[in-house]
């Protein structure tokens, strides 16, 4: 059975990695002229830790990353700490794997390398999907530079605009009327707040401000985030919201640790938050959709490559569990697939969007019913992160996926 993967960001990378380990040759399409992730930091749950060491890439992963010591959650108008969750040993030993923040290259560029070094994946660039033919028995691809395949298997992993949802699905990404702002600048620039490793989260009306270190703790990574009045007032065409003029304004009234973060944050480019409902299904004949192709989600639980690596170990394994003598019975594994990830996607894409509505309220009564419940949480109360960052019931998963641990020694 031949598989071709649609997509070469972290998402598509781990999946023909997943396959290929599991005793499939691949052949991964990216549309790009090189391999690259747009932004900067990414913030890895015990759960995408679990996956990574799946995939055998996680020792490779942890001399770049940061383990932070603590999360905080503060006021972005006073400046005043809500409340903050120990990340330390005692979360470790209940969930198996560390919390991790890293710089989106690095870990793309270990997922490439282990994919060049695999001899059952082939990585093809400048190859851009134009035209696809489902078959019951495959499918055909064509490429805008005229380059046509064919395949038992195709997996579309291309993103939150993929060509290939198309052909399951006909609906469109929904815009929240949120924008972002990313980039990283060296550690010693970034001010007093980047003097630990603690991931701060500054939340406030309208506005939020995330700060981790990535890359060994040498940059310090921020990305602030503000709703759009002139989104809000239908004025949503591009170049007409979003703006460096709405960025300050929206910032105006935070703290002072708040703003300076802010003005150090390059204003060259800015990103729109989408995301979609969940989706019925993910599969169609000989096709299957994967990550932020299948299930896209807003940024608030930190989980969009997170959920798109636990796609590919589960893929992967379904794909091993069911293969023969002739091939792979391919709508078996799809189902099976489908089964043990859609319901936790799902849920990750509806938590996020009230999840986020709670960040940036500006409901009186919302506001102080949030610092008190969260005022008084203790810092090692995990107990509303199990159903995200415990493993898999087993059977209810792949294999790898369900282990507790141990998690891997490394100093902080």
């Amino acid at each position: 059975m031949s598989a071709i993967v649609v997509g070469g960001g972290i998402g598509g990378l781990a999946t023909a990695l997943s396959l290929a380990r599991n005793g499939r040759p691949v052949r991964l399409l990216e549309r790009a002229e090189e391999f690259a992730e747009i932004g900067a930091g990414l913030q890895f749950g015990p759960n995408a830790s679990r996956a990574l060491d799946a995939l055998g890439v996680l020792d490779d992963i942890l001399p770049l990353a940061v383990r932070p010591e603590r999360a905080e959650l503060r006021d972005a108008l006073t400046g005043r700490l809500i409340t903050t969750l120990d990340l330390g040993p005692a979360f470790d030993e209940r969930y198996g794997y560390p919390y991790l923040v890293l710089h989106r290259h690095d870990l793309l560029e270990t997922l490439v390398e282990h994919c060049r070094r695999h001899p059952s994946i082939t990585l093809e660039t400048r190859r851009s999907v134009t035209d696809v033919q489902l078959r019951p028995d495959g499918a055909g691809l064509t490429c805008a530079d005229g380059t046509s395949y064919e395949a038992s298997a195709l997996i579309g992993a291309d993103g939150l605009h993929s060509t290939l949802r198309r052909h399951v699905h006909d609906d469109e990404p929904v815009c929240s009327g949120y924008a972002a702002y990313r980039g990283t600048v060296p550690r010693e620039l970034a001010g007093q707040s980047a003097s630990s490793n603690d991931v701060v989260l500054w939340i406030g009306p309208g506005i939020h401000l995330m700060q981790y270190p990535v890359r060994r703790g040498e940059l310090y990574n921020q990305v602030a985030v503000f709703r759009s009045r002139n989104f809000a007032q239908g004025r949503t065409g591009p170049g007409e919201w979003g703006g460096p003029e709405e960025l300050d304004a929206a910032f105006a009234t935070a703290c002072p640790p708040v703003r300076d973060a802010v003005s150090r944050i390059g204003r060259s480019r800015h990103w729109a938050m989408f995301d979609r409902a969940p989706a019925p299904t993910w599969i169609n004949g000989p096709l299957v959709l994967t990550g932020d192709a299948a299930h896209p989600m807003l940024q608030y639980l930190g989980q969009g490559a997170c959920q798109a690596l636990e796609d590919a170990v589960e893929l992967g394994y379904r794909f091993g569990l069911h293969s023969g003598p002739d091939g792979v019975d391919l709508g078996r594994a799809y189902r099976e697939f489908e089964a043990a990830r859609l319901p936790r996607t799902a849920r990750c894409q509806t938590s996020a969007r009230p999840w986020g509505e709670l960040w940036h309220t500006d409901d009186p009564l919302v506001l102080a019913l949030r610092e008190r419940v969260l005022g008084r949480r203790a810092p090692d109360d995990y107990r509303e992160l199990d159903w995200l960052y415990a493993p898999a019931a087993a059977g209810s998963a792949a294999p790898a996926l369900t282990v507790a641990g141990p998690a891997p020694a490394v100093t902080r």
